[in-house]
């Protein structure tokens, strides 16, 4: 008998929790604003303790659900366990796992610092690996369960001027991908969002000048949104706007070559050159 689509919203999954990653700001408190909205208990997981603990605070008191933190920082190799142990030790079972935490830098692949490479490549690809390798077992033995992995638009292609973070969500995108057709007949959705340039502090964080890119900057709400239609729908790879459909179509017909140009020009980074 073939086991049902992941539901985020049914009665069976009010009592267990959704964690997510980059929880204390951005897309991430956003995912956990809208799940809070529709009665799902939370475990966030962040770095930024103030800021988590006043949206902790303030989903408690609106929406009436439980709200755990663990505070991590993904750039430490250990944190994985530590927040898997943290679930184990409190009882907490995870049905739903949000992977949002992600960093970039904008710039040439040369001139940016060795340890800022290993801290993008650790937080964006290894941090999310180990993640979902340690809570999926749980999903399988109860045939239930969601991952929504935050990728990016760069992901289809190499960015000139964001090599690295381009690459990271390319791994996403293929992880994803096969993950979504190897757990889907054991009731387990696995969606990748997206998105291309979003309004957050993302961009000023990763050196990334705004008034460079050529693309709409869209709220990041929508994003949000396209994601959880996506997992309700088991879709593979979710692209949140008609730009952004557009613009991966556009692939098929363009050579490899000019969609990597394109790429960096739209990113806007090297414009100077």
């Amino acid at each position: 008998m073939a086991v049902p689509p992941y539901n985020p919203f049914a009665a069976d999954c009010s009592l267990r929790y959704v964690l997510i990653t980059g929880a204390s700001m951005g897309i991430g408190a956003l995912f956990a604003r809208e799940f809070a909205k529709n009665g799902r208990n939370l475990l966030l997981v962040a770095r930024s303790v103030d800021k988590m603990t006043l949206l902790a605070e303030k989903l408690r008191l609106e929406e009436g659900v439980k709200v755990a933190l663990c505070t991590a920082d993904l750039n430490n190799p250990q944190s994985p366990d530590r927040i898997y142990k943290f679930c184990c030790d409190a009882k907490i079972e995870v049905d739903l796992l949000v992977n949002c935490a992600g960093l970039s830098q904008a710039g040439e692949f040369s001139a940016i610092e060795q340890i800022k490479l290993e801290e993008i490549m650790m937080v964006n690809m290894m941090a999310l690996t180990k993640l979902t390798r340690l809570f999926v077992p749980g999903m399988v033995k109860r045939k239930n369960g969601g991952i929504i992995n935050v990728a990016s638009l760069g992901g289809f292609q190499g960015v000139p001027g964001l090599a690295l973070y381009s690459a990271t969500k390319s791994f996403i995108i293929t992880l994803t991908e096969a993950l979504h057709e190897e757990l889907k007949e054991r009731g387990i959705s696995v969606v990748a969002v997206c998105p291309g340039f979003i309004d957050t502090g993302f961009l000023e964080s990763s050196s990334h000048k705004r008034a460079d890119i050529r693309l709409p900057i869209y709220k990041p709400e929508i994003v949000v949104d396209a994601a959880i239609r996506g997992l309700k729908n088991n879709r593979r790879v979710v692209l949140p706007t008609l730009i952004d459909k557009l613009l991966v179509f556009s692939q098929r017909v363009a050579s490899r070559g000019m969609a990597i140009g394109l790429a960096g020009f739209f990113a806007g980074i090297r414009s100077e050159r």
